[in-house]
Order: C-alpha cells, then sequence, then structure tokens
C-alpha cells in the first residue's frame, strides 16, 4: 500500500477536526484508560511522548499495558537530574519500553560555554530560540522518523493556563490525532492510579530547561506563556 493510500485511510478512520467536538463530548467522563484505548484503536502508527518526571510512570504504564510496542519518544535535552535518568532507566526496564531517546545538537556544554548557560525566560527571544534548538528540532525529527497518526500524551488541563484551553482529543502536526488520556484528571487523581499499581514517583527537582517555570510550556504542545 502506498504512503498516500495510507494517509487516505487515516483520514477516513480518524475524525475530522470539525468533529473533535462531538469526540471530545464522547469521551468525557470516561476513564484513562478508555480514552487511551480509544486512541489506540483507531492507530496505525501510535506514539507516546514523556519527559519522565514526576507523574511520567502513570501514562507510561497505561499505554504500555495497551500496547506494549508503542515508541516512546523522550526529548532528552541534556538537562535533566541525574536522579530523573536514574528514573528513566528505571521505568524503561520495569515496563519493557519501546524508548527512543532524541537528543539536541546543542549540548549541554556549548550552551553553557556558547550562551552562559540557559538563556533567563525573561530573554523571550533568546529563551524561544534556545527552546527550539534543544526540544522542538529533536522533536521534529522524531516525527519524521515515526511518522505517528495519533500521539499520546500525559498533558492534564489542571497544570498550565494554555493547557486548560485544550482539550482530551486534539489536532498536532499535520494529520496527528493528538490525545491526553489524563487530561481531565487532578494530580490527585493521577497519584492514586499510581499507588494503585505501586509506581514509582520522578524526581521532584524535575528540570526542563525549555519551560524554566512549572506554569510555562516548552512549545511542544502549544507556543510558550508569558513568563
Amino acid at each position: 500500500m502506498s504512503t498516500s493510500e495510507v494517509r487516505h485511510q487515516l483520514r477516513q478512520a480518524h475524525p475530522a477536526t470539525g468533529d473533535l467536538h462531538s469526540v471530545n463530548r464522547e469521551l468525557r467522563g470516561r476513564s484513562p484508560e478508555d480514552i487511551a484505548s480509544w486512541a489506540l484503536q483507531r492507530a496505525a502508527r501510535p506514539m507516546v511522548t514523556t519527559s519522565f518526571g514526576v507523574h511520567s510512570a502513570a501514562m507510561l504504564h497505561l499505554v504500555s499495558r495497551l500496547r506494549p510496542d508503542v515508541p516512546v519518544v523522550w526529548i532528552d535535552t541534556g538537562f535533566n537530574t541525574p536522579d530523573t535518568y536514574r528514573h528513566a532507566e528505571l521505568l524503561t526496564r520495569a515496563l519493557r519500553l519501546n524508548l527512543r531517546v532524541y537528543a539536541p545538537d546543542l549540548t549541554r556544554a556549548r550552551v553553557e560555554a556558547a550562551l552562559g548557560g540557559v538563556p533567563s525566560p525573561d530573554d523571550s527571544g533568546r529563551h524561544r530560540s534556545f527552546s527550539f534548538d534543544v526540544k522542538l528540532r529533536p522533536f521534529e525529527r522524531a516525527l519524521k522518523d515515526l511518522e505517528p497518526d495519533v500521539w499520546l500524551t500525559g498533558i492534564r488541563a489542571e497544570e498550565t493556563g494554555w493547557r486548560r484551553q485544550q482539550a482530551t482529543v486534539t489536532r498536532g502536526p499535520g494529520e496527528i490525532l493528538k490525545v491526553a488520556p489524563f487530561f481531565a484528571s487532578t494530580e490527585a487523581e493521577v497519584e492514586t492510579y499510581m499507588r494503585r499499581f505501586s509506581l514509582p514517583f520522578g524526581d521532584p527537582l524535575h528540570y526542563d530547561p525549555a519551560k524554566a517555570k512549572p506554569n510555562r510550556e516548552c512549545g511542544l504542545h502549544g507556543c510558550p506563556t508569558p513568563a
């Protein structure tokens, strides 16, 4: 089957952008397990992204239970804490993740030598350019390599102002159907899920230099919000 035929089938299987409102109404109140199952049933080439942050085990456990071979994309900026790297190794082994690591060409050593460290988010132009280099450019490579039709993500509405404006099912780059099974879940509900399955918590000091602050966006899920 040609690439154009595959894309045609995906357009037929996936709801049109105008139908996303009805899809989100259909999924309202459904459990994260139901939402992930709904997404994977419609996926020929799914992927899931992770930061290996504090609550990352919930999303990775949920998806790997349903479809163990799903590629897990981690954009490793090089600025993670040692505990985050240890957490990534632990979850990769415990959940037998099909991990795909994408790193920027701009190394941490180069950032520190050439830029004097991570630009301040107050310097919006330099920080936006830095974020593109360490987070978005590697993500673009992942999309090119994997050509996903469904992107599963662990974002939740309560995390940032930008995310509160989104929905459980949206459109990602191109034809990708972007699905957030835990979108409507609170932090307490995610932690209940983790305790239910005895999942480990990640490093509470987890750091994403492309966000710099918890209430900002790195750009992966939309334009960065003002500092």
